[in-house]
């Protein structure tokens, strides 16, 4: 995808954009694979020879990361067991991008439907549409729906759309901070958008036909069409400069401005403030089993569980009470199979309990925690500095003799005791129920939750590269595929089950509207941050005829819909619904295809 040691491309020439450096002369593909052999060669190695070949490769060592994936696989295993490295690797990897997802998510495990950190930075109401193309402001909390980015929000375009959109923006990011791994990105992101805006639309008119917001939808086709259109521009000439990467994200904010202009307008065309909901627009349901957070003290069960007499509990009561992942009223009323899934997440969830602070505007005392709290400004900090470049920041030693590592937890050690000292259990102190100082405690929460899914993100990536260099697949179809996928699964459970308790417009407008944060930003911001000083240019030159049937295909699905909806005067059925999902068969297909050559041009 990206610059390599590949076959240089042939054909058509660009003009070398100001900034850019020359590449030292090749001598043709003996050049490449003699003198720097690319990784994927290891498989036509004999088996002696493959952890030689690893271990003094350049291409084969991945950048960021704690582990070393291929070591492990091809040094740490006997050849015989590649599949048990394999397995264990798929295993990681599904386990590290789903395991806190449910009730958590990374930046999703709180009651307010996506994380209290993000929730108690952007507390914005949800907009639902209405059957005459306006929408309706609806108040939070919204229950059990737990991808707000899922509906086209005032607060999920902006601060909630970086909070549940953050595994595929990180993982963007990551994967575009390497050459080797760029089209990891955009078959992700191209994948994920072919993947939402077909079979999860396709599914939400299965489900339940309705007649779909018509103002809204082609608000969102519209800007989703352009800024497919701009990266099909961009892979085109093989490049971003940084005018177009800070175009992007102009782009995203012209987008935000325009939701909230038209929700204005729509309000102020309405009168005053937004009708009582109609026949058409029932309120919406809570839930609250699933509100129940994993650590709930046994004052959130109402009267039942509460003690007769009033008692102070101690802080080591409190810590440990809130430190438990497991609740026993809750497990008691579950069936096998979610206490087995449960039993998986624990390590999760413990860790993120120990590390990342929780804020709940919802509840009185905004989720106070004395013990934890003042733990929280120790582990906090501390996780920040060795996640940040796999940890190289904290193990750094002040003028050779001190670690940053210890610099930052005593500080932290003597911030937390001033603060257990100056506080009690019973009641939060004064300074927390101030606005500007529980949003500390809010923004260190999601600080810490996005230094979680970074680092969940750069071992994904590379998980994924190992995993592409020992089947000989393409990073793009891996992007397309089981990185698309798995960033979308949560998106197609939350959607359909909108759909199913008579949301439809909704789940519908979020097919279009949440997926445009991913390619706007992911784009964006990944390219944005892979610039230097000396390097204001980032080349993405397709490597392969995948990425033109990517990009074509997603934007020939989005004109379809721009073309179908209209023409069925925004009525969708399930006539609708199976012709989205028959042409995602079809293009799974023929992308597969053209993996495996099957597909492919004359020239090539």
């Amino acid at each position: 995808m990206c610059d390599g040691g590949g076959k240089p491309r042939q054909g058509r020439k660009r003009p070398r954009p100001q900034g850019e450096r020359r590449p030292p002369a090749r001598r043709g593909r003996v050049w490449d694979t003699q003198l720097f052999p690319q990784c994927r060669e290891v498989r036509k190695r004999n088996s002696s020879e493959r952890c030689r070949f690893v271990r003094g490769t350049p291409d084969c060592r991945l950048d960021g990361g704690f582990l070393d994936y291929l070591g492990g696989a091809f040094c740490t295993f006997p050849s015989s067991l590649l599949p048990l490295s394999v397995s264990l690797y798929v295993s990681a990897g599904t386990g590290g991008r789903w395991a806190g997802d449910p009730g958590w998510g990374m930046l999703g495990h709180g009651r307010r439907g996506t994380s209290p950190p993000a929730g108690a930075l952007a507390p914005l109401p949800l907009r639902h549409p209405r059957r005459d193309g306006g929408e309706v402001l609806l108040p939070q909390p919204v229950g059990h729906l737990h991808q707000p980015e899922a509906v086209p929000q005032r607060g999920s375009v902006t601060f909630l759309a970086f909070g549940n959109g953050a595994p595929d923006i990180f993982s963007a990011v990551v994967a575009f901070s390497d050459p080797r791994t760029a089209g990891l990105a955009v078959g992700a992101i191209f994948g994920a958008g072919i993947f939402v805006t077909t079979v999860v639309a396709g599914g939400i008119a299965l489900v339940k036909p309705f007649a779909a917001a018509s103002r809204p939808f082609l608000r969102d086709v519209i800007f989703y069409m352009v800024a497919v259109f701009l990266t099909f521009l961009v892979l085109y000439f093989g490049y971003i400069t940084l005018g177009e990467a800070l175009g992007y994200l102009g782009l995203y904010v012209f987008y935000v401005f325009t939701v909230v202009l038209c929700t204005w307008i729509h309000r102020w065309q309405r009168g005053d403030g937004p009708p009582p909901p109609g026949p058409w627009e029932p309120a919406i349901p809570t839930d609250a089993e699933e509100q129940e957070s994993s650590g709930t003290n046994c004052g959130d069960y109402g009267e039942e569980y509460r003690p007769l007499l009033p008692y102070h509990e101690t802080s080591l009561h409190i810590l440990s009470t809130a430190l438990s992942p497991l609740d026993k009223h809750k497990w008691r009323r579950k069936p096998w199979y979610w206490r087995l899934f449960k039993v998986l997440k624990v390590p999760v969830e413990l860790v993120l309990l120990l590390t990342v602070p929780v804020v709940d505007p919802d509840k009185d005392d905004l989720n106070w925690k004395r013990p934890l709290n003042c733990l929280h400004i120790v582990t906090g900090p501390l996780l920040c500095i060795f996640t940040l470049k796999s940890g190289a920041y904290g193990l750094y030693q002040i003028q050779g003799v001190f670690p940053v590592w210890a610099l930052v937890a005593l500080a932290g050690s003597v911030l937390a005791i001033i603060v257990f000292v100056t506080t009690h259990n019973e009641e939060p102190p004064k300074y927390h129920c101030l606005t500007w100082s529980w949003q500390v405690f809010a923004f260190l929460g999601f600080l810490s939750s996005a230094m979680w899914i970074n680092a969940a993100a750069t071992e994904l990536v590379n998980i994924l590269r190992t995993l592409g260099i020992i089947f000989e697949l393409s990073n793009t179809v891996l992007g397309l595929t089981l990185l698309a996928w798995g960033n979308s699964i949560g998106d197609t459970f939350s959607d359909l089950t909108m759909a199913r308790q008579g949301y439809p417009r909704m789940a519908f407008s979020a097919c279009f509207g949440g997926i445009i944060f991913n390619i706007l930003v992911g784009v964006g911001l990944g390219c944005l941050l892979q610039m230097t000083n000396s390097q204001m240019v980032v080349k993405l030159e397709p490597d392969s005829l995948l990425v033109w049937i990517l990009a074509g295909a997603l934007g020939l699905s989005l004109v379809f819909s721009f073309v179908a909806v209209p023409a069925q005067c925004f009525q969708l059925g399930k006539a609708y619904g199976t012709c989205l999902i028959l042409y995602y068969l079809v293009f799974l297909c023929v992308a597969l295809l053209t993996e495996f050559r099957v597909i492919h041009l004359a020239a090539t």
